[in-house]
């Protein structure tokens, strides 16, 4: 994770603006996934962002839930910063600073979410022992929402995965930054894995209610519930 991690690092201050040039729909995503989170609006929940950035999807959980206490877990310090400054008028946010397969997760949650984070994990291996502590972490009836990157089942269906990504970035992004950096990017330091795959993995860990929120070719919303 060491690549990844001086990847934000570097590009903790742009973050905003880059991930609306090349993650597609990337506010249709994150709506999505909220439209997920089935708990009332008064409820106290106690939620865990995986990978927060700059703070965009907790700041959305909390707009949303008001009573909502959560704890934002990031590899990179400067995200953190980032973070800390976007969310500097909630008063129920902690943050932690960390590798999320390393750090001991102690408290129960009743919401785990993650978003462009898990496609980090190596293997297949690691991303579903990493589910099952996700399930461990949540109270009975406790959410799991994802928003990642994913592969196709076969070699055609990803390779319109990658043409449909590239024509999407080519609407704000020069094909020189595209092919020298981001899909450079995406070789070196992402290793997704197949949705359908993921999909069976939730079932198979005990999650109930596990389905596709959202889906735009290789990336994806999926959820799960603890019963």
């Amino acid at each position: 994770m060491d690549n990844v991690k001086e990847h934000f690092e570097n590009e903790a201050e742009i973050f905003d603006n880059i991930i609306i040039k090349i993650i597609p729909y990337y506010i249709e995503m994150i709506d999505a996934l909220l439209s997920a989170i089935s708990f009332d609006k008064t409820q106290k929940i106690n939620v865990l962002d995986l990978g927060c950035g700059t703070g965009n999807l907790s700041k959305r959980i909390l707009d949303k839930y008001t009573n909502a206490n959560i704890v934002c877990v990031d590899i990179s310090q400067n995200m953190i910063n980032i973070a800390r400054q976007k969310l500097a008028d909630y008063k129920n946010v902690e943050f932690v600073v960390g590798d999320i397969e390393e750090i001991e997760f102690k408290d129960k949650y009743d919401l785990v979410v993650s978003s462009l984070v898990l496609h980090h994990l190596v293997t297949d291996d690691r991303k579903k022992n990493f589910y099952k502590r996700i399930f461990n972490m949540l109270n009975e009836n406790g959410i799991f929402v994802n928003a990642d990157v994913v592969i196709g089942t076969s070699k055609f269906l990803q390779d319109i995965n990658i043409s449909s990504w590239i024509k999407y970035m080519q609407k704000s992004c020069s094909d020189e930054e595209i092919f020298s950096k981001w899909l450079k990017a995406y070789e070196q330091e992402d290793r997704p894995s197949k949705l359908i795959h993921q999909i069976e993995w939730l079932k198979e860990i005990g999650f109930h209610n596990v389905d596709i929120i959202w889906k735009y070719y290789n990336f994806a919303v999926f959820t799960g519930i603890k019963k």
